[in-house]
């Protein structure tokens, strides 16, 4: 049976979180409750130990969601103690590793930016592919060239996965992406507004989504 992602796909991002003065735990809890199910944490400087508390907490407050899925970037051997799934760039463990460090179980995912890196993807072990950045994007340095709406039809075109497209993506621009191939849309700074709770933005996505 092929996987099945949630339409909006929440990226808890610690060092956004941290730079807007977010909490996590609010902030994990809001989207609990406004029904997202689909939650990556990314923290790229914390240590093994801060990620793994946090990957801890997530758990605790998602802990009862019956559909709840969770992902952590990059860190397999987190995840594996949190017994979560993995999403890796292109340039990380290939998800070749990654299921040897997991067994079977978790979702995997990886990141693409061309048609090369997606018919890749396609061929390989990862349960679903990330094509982006959709659209310019501040959340992320060293960001990819922007592949627009053309680049998530091409990456439809090129694998029968599950297509979750990044970057840049706010409630004004996610039914197009959507309408271009899409399966889930990743949101990370969009969900942070600067008047906005956090769950309302999510709500408003998930109706979007539908």
């Amino acid at each position: 049976m092929s996987l099945i992602l949630s339409r909006l796909y929440a990226i808890v991002d610690a060092d956004v979180l941290k730079a807007r003065g977010a909490s996590l735990q609010e902030f994990a809890r809001e989207l609990r409750d406004a029904g997202v199910c689909l939650v990556q944490y990314r923290d790229k400087s914390g240590s093994p130990q801060q990620i793994l508390g946090a990957a801890q907490e997530i758990s605790q407050i998602f802990d009862g969601i019956e559909d709840a899925r969770l992902v952590m970037n990059d860190r397999a051997d987190l995840a594996l103690l949190a017994g979560w799934g993995v999403h890796v760039g292109h340039e990380d463990l290939s998800p070749e590793d990654v299921r040897n460090v997991l067994g079977g179980g978790p979702v995997i995912g990886v990141s693409t930016h061309n048609e090369r890196q997606v018919t890749e993807a396609d061929s390989g072990s990862a349960d679903y592919v990330a094509i982006g950045p959709v659209f310019a994007t501040a959340t992320k340095e060293n960001t990819e060239p922007v592949v627009g709406l053309e680049g998530v039809r091409r990456a439809r075109a090129l694998t029968r996965k599950p297509l979750v497209a990044i970057g840049g993506i706010t409630r004004e621009n996610a039914r197009s992406v959507m309408d271009a191939g899409a399966d889930s849309v990743a949101v990370i700074g969009a969900l942070l507004g600067t008047r906005e709770r956090p769950g309302k933005i999510a709500k408003d996505f998930l109706d979007i989504l539908r």
